[in-house]
């Protein structure tokens, strides 16, 4: 925390020259000062404006439940569930953000170049035609000429001006924005993409993987979420109260963020000595702060190794740092959590599930699911399908 909380100061952020390449100059991740502040204040504005508005809870359970239906009436018993909720967090992104359907066919385009362009983050920094890095340069290319494609046409139709409130979307909220070049516009769109597509994917498939292992802590969630269905009518959507409401649900989101450290350190270099207790970091060495180290301490939290959201009651005396901390918190959790809730509003609601194989999380240095996380579903609600 120390690190991360004098980020502006003592550790500026030090990523791989393959990171700065595919992401651009004006990605959050990289940029520093002034222009991260320029940059990061609308994404932050845009999260703090839209969380809470129906139009994107909605858009969130709308998205949910049409997932989740279609395996029902598809009759499908298994479901590649990563893949699966890698699709609905794109699919929730697109909709809210560039008012783009599921259906459309824009909407695969800009998921495949996704897979490409994330990738790429990893990989040897080769630019040669068929390598991972090569694939995700190309894929940063034809995603940021969309994005200008876009905004062309929503200039040219001159209705920027409306808001996400008022029936937009996300992306007139930024072109609103008259201090931003449209270099940093689209970089904008694709860290907001990214940090509602990639983290909410794998953090969701990882609660629903840790839960399989512990029937108390499901059990437990699922009573929550039926006295929540219980207070509303017949097919009513959920709106805010009910997301305060889920108290529960946030602590399996917190624990799944410890036991499963979907990013497990960061990159900064320290920029003088820096004493901290009995260390000294001498200057421009590279700092890697470990955030899994912290989540795993026996020091901090009592039986680390054990997946149990129950340790969460007390508000007040565990911190988790899944979602890194100080300046460059990302903005974008809040959305992440809405997201993740809401799909397991439904899912606990409506299926019971096993996994099929023995597909356990591994570190790629992030987290992956190599076998797609297969699940067996079973349908606890008959009439689930008939839901629109």
């Amino acid at each position: 925390m120390f690190i991360l909380q004098n980020e502006g100061k003592l550790f500026p952020a030090d990523y791989p020259k393959v990171m700065h390449k595919i992401l651009g100059k004006f990605a959050l991740l990289l940029v520093a000062g002034d222009l991260h502040k320029k940059i990061r204040n609308p994404i932050v504005n845009i999260v703090n404006a839209s969380k809470s508005d129906s139009k994107f809870l909605h858009c969130v359970e709308k998205l949910a439940l049409s997932k989740i239906v279609s395996w029902q009436l598809n009759c499908n018993k298994q479901v590649a569930f990563y893949i699966e909720a890698k699709r609905f967090s794109m699919n929730v992104m697109l909709k809210h953000l560039l008012d783009i359907d599921p259906d459309e066919p824009l909407a695969s385009k800009i998921l495949e170049n996704f897979e490409n362009y994330i990738k790429g983050f990893v990989s040897l920094p080769l630019n040669i035609p068929g390598t991972a890095y090569s694939k995700a340069l190309q894929a940063r290319i034809r995603l940021s000429s969309i994005i200008k494609d876009i905004i062309m046409e929503r200039r040219n139709k001159g209705n920027i001006n409306v808001g996400p409130m008022e029936g937009g979307d996300l992306l007139n909220v930024i072109l609103s924005k008259q201090n931003l070049c449209d270099e940093e516009m689209v970089s904008i769109v694709l860290d907001l993409l990214f940090g509602g597509y990639e983290t909410t994917a794998k953090l969701l498939s990882l609660i629903v993987y840790f839960l399989v292992g512990v029937p108390d802590a499901l059990a437990r969630l699922k009573d929550e979420h039926q006295v929540i269905r219980k207070s509303k009518k017949e097919r009513e959507l959920l709106n805010w109260e009910d997301y305060k409401q889920m108290e529960f649900t946030q602590n399996v989101i917190n624990e799944a963020s410890r036991c499963g450290n979907v990013v497990k350190f960061l990159h900064r270099k320290a920029v003088q000595d820096v004493k901290f207790k009995e260390f000294v970091i001498p200057a421009e060495w590279k700092v890697l702060p470990v955030l899994s180290a912290g989540h795993l301490d026996p020091t901090l939290y009592e039986n680390p190794q054990e997946f149990n959201p129950s340790r969460w009651n007390d508000k007040t005396s565990k911190k988790v740092a899944a979602f890194g901390g100080g300046p460059r918190l990302c903005p974008a959790a809040d959305l992440a959590k809405v997201e993740i809730a809401f799909f397991l509003h439904h899912l606990v609601l409506n299926y019971r599930w096993k996994m099929n194989t023995d597909d356990h999380p591994i570190a790629f240095p992030y987290v992956e699911f190599t076998g797609g996380l297969i699940l067996d579903l079973e349908p606890t609600n008959p009439t689930f399908g008939e839901h629109p």
